[in-house]
C-alpha cells in the first residue's frame, strides 16, 4: 500500500464556527489545533497545511477548571532589563479574552513556519458577532 500525500488541489478549507461559551479552555483548544492541522479529515498530511478556518465566538465566558482563574499567570518580557513582569490570566480575561485563546491554541500547534501560518487561519471574538458570515461558516460542536 503506497502512503497517501496530499497534493494543493486536494485541499478543500472550510469555515468553522465553535461556541466557546461555557467550554473549558485547554479542552477547546486541543479540538481548535486539531482543526487548524486538518487532524479530522482524511486527507491529513502532517507537512501540509491541510487544516480549516476556525471562527471561535464567546471567548469572554470561556471557563477555566480549579483555581487557574487565580493561580495560572503568564510570562511577558520587553527585552529589556528588569523588563519582566507576570499577569494572570484573570487580567487577560478583563482586558483582552481573545488572546487568551490564541495563546492557548498557539501552544498546541507545531513551533515551525507550518505553525505559524496555521495560526493565521484563526480568528478568536469576545462577543457572538463576528464579520466572518460571507464565508458562511458551519456551526461545529467539537464534542466537548
Amino acid at each position: 500500500m503506497k502512503t497517501y500525500t496530499a497534493r494543493p488541489v486536494d485541499i478543500e478549507r472550510r469555515w468553522l464556527l465553535v461556541d466557546a461559551a461555557g467550554k473549558t479552555l485547554g479542552r477547546l483548544a486541543t479540538h481548535v489545533a486539531s482543526a487548524l492541522k486538518g487532524k479530522h479529515k482524511p486527507i491529513f498530511t502532517p507537512h501540509m497545511d491541510t487544516g480549516d478556518h476556525v471562527i471561535v465566538v464567546n471567548a469572554r465566558a470561556i471557563a477555566l477548571t480549579g483555581t487557574k482563574l487565580q493561580d495560572k499567570r503568564y510570562f511577558r518580557h520587553t527585552m529589556y532589563p528588569g523588563g519582566a513582569y507576570w499577569k494572570s490570566i484573570r487580567e487577560w480575561m478583563e482586558k483582552d479574552p481573545e488572546r487568551v485563546v490564541t495563546l492557548a491554541v498557539r501552544g498546541m500547534l507545531p513551533k515551525t513556519k507550518l505553525g505559524r501560518a496555521m495560526i493565521h487561519k484563526l480568528k478568536v471574538y469576545a462577543g457572538a458577532e463576528h464579520p466572518h458570515t460571507a464565508q458562511q461558516p458551519t456551526p461545529w460542536d467539537p464534542g466537548i
